[in-house]
């Protein structure tokens, strides 16, 4: 009991100091704000990688189609060899009207690279001079005015590299319960104020939404630079600071994700293809984020159980307190998820399921079957 009581009080030392010094990660205040337009609107290509994607595109490149964007832009869908007509309706959907639409096949997948970064480096090369690239995935719908908002950051602001975090789909209860979570603890990774400081180490991009000056892109090594990185939205932003580029990243409030993932086991899969490439393919690591998950998100809980139990005030009182903050931390995200804060009690059982999740990642890792996505295996 002294024991855990020690360590309950250790585990409310570190949230004070995640609290208080590692960014204000839980902070939900980096937005992109309203710029002034622009003294001249740049060109821009909007490269869609897609694979058997027909089942989300109605919802989101329609949406792409009808930007309101005052300069020279143009979309290109990079059909990645997908088996359900997914160029097919991309060319009829592009029939409609709005931004020019090109519908391409890359050639087939060579060693070393994945199936995305693969369809992008085609798309940018159909490109060709624009100013910049919007890197944007097939599930991603955009409000009416998200690409001229991105421009005019970045052209305002002198950023290389504009990022927005998706808003994910909370239909479900599944949902309602780790996708939030999962914005939480990204940022909890790469906190968004500490990746925006000009200087810093730590660089982060979302994938979805991504805005990138061409001759940053081309200074970085192109996309050939991370041609196999699975995590490839950091892998860029790491790659355009490490040359001298400016990047931000922030939460979207007119970028949406459309996908669905109604049930346990596709938050599962979501989680688990990538969380073993964030540690590198470590077992060190491994056993350290478990061991860190363990002290900052489940002894809380443990030792407020415990302490009432046993009748001990202190493990009670330290264990309240921990978890009090780590609650208290993540109000902000679930309320621009418009959900309710009381749901914040729940993050250490959430926090148990991510454990798992990265525990099951190794796994299939160790058994051949990491990474796995639309019928590849990285």
């Amino acid at each position: 009991m002294t024991f855990l009581v020690w360590v309950s009080g250790l585990s409310l030392v570190v949230w004070v100091w995640l609290t208080a010094c590692h960014g204000m990660f839980w902070r939900t205040d980096q937005r992109l704000p309203a710029r002034a337009e622009p003294a001249r609107w740049p060109s821009v290509a909007v490269v869609v990688p897609a694979r058997d994607e027909a089942g989300v595109l109605s919802a989101s490149l329609p949406g792409l189609l009808a930007q309101k964007y005052p300069g020279q832009a143009r979309v290109i869908l990079v059909d990645d060899h997908s088996s359900d007509g997914t160029g097919a309706l991309a060319e009829r959907l592009g029939a409609q009207g709005g931004l020019p639409l090109t519908v391409a096949v890359p050639p087939p997948l060579p060693a070393g690279w994945t199936g995305k970064l693969w369809a992008l480096r085609h798309g940018v090369e159909l490109a060709g001079d624009v100013d910049h690239l919007l890197l944007t995935d097939a599930d991603i719908a955009h409000g009416p005015t998200s690409l001229a908002d991105l421009v005019a950051a970045a052209e305002t602001d002198g950023l290389d590299l504009v990022s927005q975090m998706a808003r994910l789909r909370v239909a479900t209860g599944w949902e309602r319960l780790i996708v939030p979570a999962f914005v939480y603890f990204f940022a909890q990774l790469y906190p968004f104020r500490r990746s925006n400081r000009p200087g810093a180490r730590t660089a982060a991009a979302a994938g979805g939404c991504s805005l990138v000056r061409r001759t940053a892109l081309e200074r970085a090594g192109g996309v050939a630079a991370i041609r196999g990185a699975v995590i490839d939205d950091v892998s860029l932003a790491r790659a355009v600071k490490r040359t001298g580029g400016a990047t931000w990243l922030g939460l979207a409030d007119q970028v949406d994700s459309v996908r669905p993932y109604p049930h346990l086991g596709e938050l599962w899969r979501m989680v688990s293809r990538s969380a073993y490439a964030q540690l590198r393919h470590s077992p060190l690591l491994l056993a350290g984020t478990v061991l860190g998950l363990g002290l900052v998100y489940l002894v809380p809980p443990v030792a407020v159980a415990a302490g009432a139990a046993a009748g001990r005030p202190a493990l009670w009182g330290t264990g309240a307190a921990a978890w009090a903050l780590m609650a208290g931390t993540f109000v902000p995200m679930l309320r621009y998820y418009r959900q309710p804060a009381a749901a914040a009690v729940l993050l250490p059982f959430t926090a148990g399921l991510y454990l798992l999740m990265t525990v099951d990642s190794a796994v299939q890792h160790w058994r051949g079957r990491g990474a796995a996505w639309k019928g590849r295996t990285y």
